[in-house]
């Protein structure tokens, strides 16, 4: 100990004696180690530990549900309570629905949201409230309408209680109804959905009475939209979890044919899921993380060549201690002291850095629509990950020149330094194989770079077949203030046409789908009139519900028929609109109008025929695609989003929007309208 306490200090002696090199060496490692510890942060954050404020994280996973196309997507509540109640590898499984939620009196409502989530869901995931309680094991029940209870987050209990001591116990008003508070959960806790702040938690037996649809959402197999979130009991593998999981599908399908032949459910490392802000993300990052790990080399041979550079001075210092009895040995020990000192002071300086660069993964992500959070930490795992890059880093600083002088003898050494000082021939070929090494390293780098450009002009120059510029977008949350279908319908109708009498206004529709928006499309078996498909041909097409001058809202060129009326409604036959990849495959490219196809039990005509566009991608194939018309398919959505196409720059409509929404009910004012093409940006 005493002799590394020496060399410490002459080490330190030595890197103050040149201020110049130090600082720069200091700085260049910082970056370098900044930059590695930041990306580092944000996959622990993002992918490896996601769920800030639960209990031993790393025994949750999630359950998705796998279609007979091999879609992913989530499960239905039925479904879930049948694997809830069966499945013997998990301690708990828990159910989840993310949903916005309109809070506060009706004069000055908000926008917060929250999940719908099963009685055990805190249970499950070990979370124990700040204040207050969680749901009982009494309040587990399925029954609808059952617990009119919500569990508010910290920041909720701030912002909207003004962090009263005397919350629990208080009713707030939430789409209309009054719930009870029970709980305020701990600040970190943020829910089970990666990336996202989560602000409240309601039991999902209150859905039908708070979103106004019924039952459905409870029993229907078919309505698979629940987030699983499961904790594996202790010495069970994931492997083993998806074998008793797979035996459960199978079971669950023969027991119900007709709406789960050919689904399966699978398990998944958190990390893996399908859903959240981790598939966004989970490739940048990869990317970013071998970008830093080159980058981090290139700093290593920067560096260590530096070093052999200064080692020219210092050739003949080494030489008379080792005349002086030194061993190899000591001066190797010596000169990777330096390094680790060096590496060290770096690591430090790069903890501060990187502690302000984590805040900007923020700024990297497009506007999703979500409300996003991300706690950028410096933990125990982060500080482990630094104090690996320091040690790695002393010895790429150092190990070229340790090695270097002590590998030749003592007299090889003042051969070739001579009086001048000058660099010996091994010293100068070991720097050119680091200068080629760090060229090399750089070339990668911008190669990679140059080819990552390339590829996001090319994708911003994709056209999706459809114009969203001057197109203003909103997506009405239906369910948080419309009562039933009625209201719902009545709303739409009422805003599109005071909108479309604004001054500058030149098309608005409404449709249930956002082009390349985040997720997957609905998806639903058809039959095509006089086409027969071939063996294991999959007719499952992809549809949207439009109302009428959506194409016009959109610019999405009209090939053959005509768009939807107002006439088109549940009086008059069913008509359908397709595009022209579901023309070309199914009427070889002949015109589709006039045709019949089938969804479910109903036969519909085709009426017009529009030109492909992008749906969830802009790499994706192109894709056969149905559109119906809203008068005749609607059965109350939870929202719908508005295309408004502006004469002129968008932005200064925003108001007026505002204010026919809030005019037809307040709590419609509080939804955010925003450009098409930022609300896009995401696919980019």
């Amino acid at each position: 100990m005493r002799r590394l306490f020496e060399d410490l200090r002459y080490a330190f002696r030595v890197l103050r004696s040149s201020p110049g090199f130090t600082a720069v060496a200091v700085i260049t490692l910082a970056l370098g180690i900044a930059a590695n510890a930041t990306v580092f942060g944000w996959i622990d954050t993002l992918l490896l530990h996601p769920f800030p404020g639960v209990t031993a994280g790393k025994q949750l996973v999630e359950l998705e549900t796998v279609s007979p196309t091999g879609e992913y997507s989530t499960t239905s509540y039925r479904d879930y309570r049948d694997y809830r109640d069966r499945l013997k590898s998990f301690s708990g499984l828990a159910a989840s629905l993310f949903n916005p939620f309109t809070v506060g009196p009706v004069n000055s409502p908000r926008r917060v949201f929250g999940e719908y989530v099963s009685g055990n869901y805190f249970t499950v995931l070990g979370v124990r409230p700040l204040r207050g309680r969680a749901f009982l094991p009494s309040e587990f029940a399925d029954a609808a309408g059952a617990f009119p209870l919500t569990v508010i987050s910290y920041q909720l209990w701030q912002n909207l209680l003004h962090s009263d001591p005397n919350a629990v116990g208080r009713t707030i008003r939430v789409n209309r109804y009054e719930l009870t508070v029970i709980g305020v959960t701990p600040p970190e806790f943020r829910g089970t959905m990666p990336g996202m702040a989560i602000d409240m938690w309601i039991p999902i037996t209150m859905a039908p009475q708070l979103n106004g649809q019924g039952n459905w959402l409870l029993e229907s197999r078919s309505a698979r939209q629940m987030w699983l979130t499961g904790r594996l009991n202790p010495r069970v593998s994931i492997e083993q979890a998806n074998a008793e999981v797979g035996a459960s599908s199978r079971h669950l399908e023969e027991e119900s044919p007709r709406t789960s032949k050919g689904f399966r459910e699978i398990v998944l490392p958190v990390w893996k899921a399908h859903f959240g802000v981790q598939v966004v993300l989970l490739a940048p990052l990869r990317i970013l993380m071998a970008v830093c790990v080159v980058l981090f080399l290139i700093v290593g041979a920067n560096l260590a060549n530096l070093q052999l550079a200064r080692a020219t001075a210092r050739r003949k210092e080494l030489s008379v201690r080792m005349a002086l009895g030194a061993s190899g040995w000591r001066l190797l020990r010596q000169l990777l002291t330096e390094s680790l000192l060096l590496a060290a002071m770096g690591a430090l300086a790069a903890i501060p850095v990187a502690s302000w660069l984590g805040r900007s993964l923020l700024w990297l992500l497009p506007p999703l629509g979500f409300p996003l959070q991300f706690d950028f930490s410096l933990n125990a795992d982060t500080l482990g990950f630094t104090v690996l890059l320091c040690c790695a880093g002393s010895l790429l600083t150092g190990l070229a020149l340790a090695v270097h002088p002590v590998r030749g003898g003592m007299m090889d050494a003042l051969k070739e330094g001579g009086r001048g000082g000058t660099s010996g021939v091994g010293q100068n070929r070991t720097r050119g194989l680091l200068v080629v090494a760090e060229v090399a390293l750089a070339l990668v780098a911008l190669v990679g770079t140059a080819l990552a450009v390339r590829s996001f002009q090319s994708a911003r120059a994709i056209h999706p077949g459809f114009d969203a510029h001057n197109v203003l977008f909103v997506k009405y949350h239906l369910d948080t203030f419309a009562p039933d279908e009625e209201a719902r319908t009545q709303f739409c109708l009422r805003l599109r046409d005071r909108v479309s009498a604004l001054p500058g206004i030149s098309a608005v529709s409404f449709s249930n789908d956002v082009p390349l928006e985040l997720g997957s499309n609905a998806v639903s078996d058809i039959t095509v009139e006089g086409y027969m498909p071939a063996a294991n041909e999959q007719m499952r097409i992809a549809g949207a519900m439009v109302a009428p001058r959506y194409f016009d809202a959109l610019r999405i060129p009209l090939i053959e028929g005509r768009d939807f009326t107002e006439l088109d409604d549940e009086g008059h036959a069913p008509v359908v609109m397709v595009n022209h990849t579901f023309a070309q495959l199914y009427y070889r490219g002949g015109n589709p109008v006039g045709h019949r196809i089938r969804g479910g039990d109903t036969w519909a005509t085709i009426v017009g025929e529009v030109a492909d566009s992008k749906y969830r991608r802009l790499m994706e194939p192109l894709t056969p695609h149905v559109y119906t018309p809203y008068r005749q398919s609607h059965g109350g959505q939870f929202w719908m989003a508005f295309f408004i196409r502006t004469a002129g720059p968008s932005n200064r409509f925003i108001p007026a929007i505002q204010r026919e929404a809030a005019a037809i009910d307040a709590n419609a004012g509080v939804a955010e309208i925003v450009p098409f093409q930022d609300e896009i940006a995401g696919a980019v």
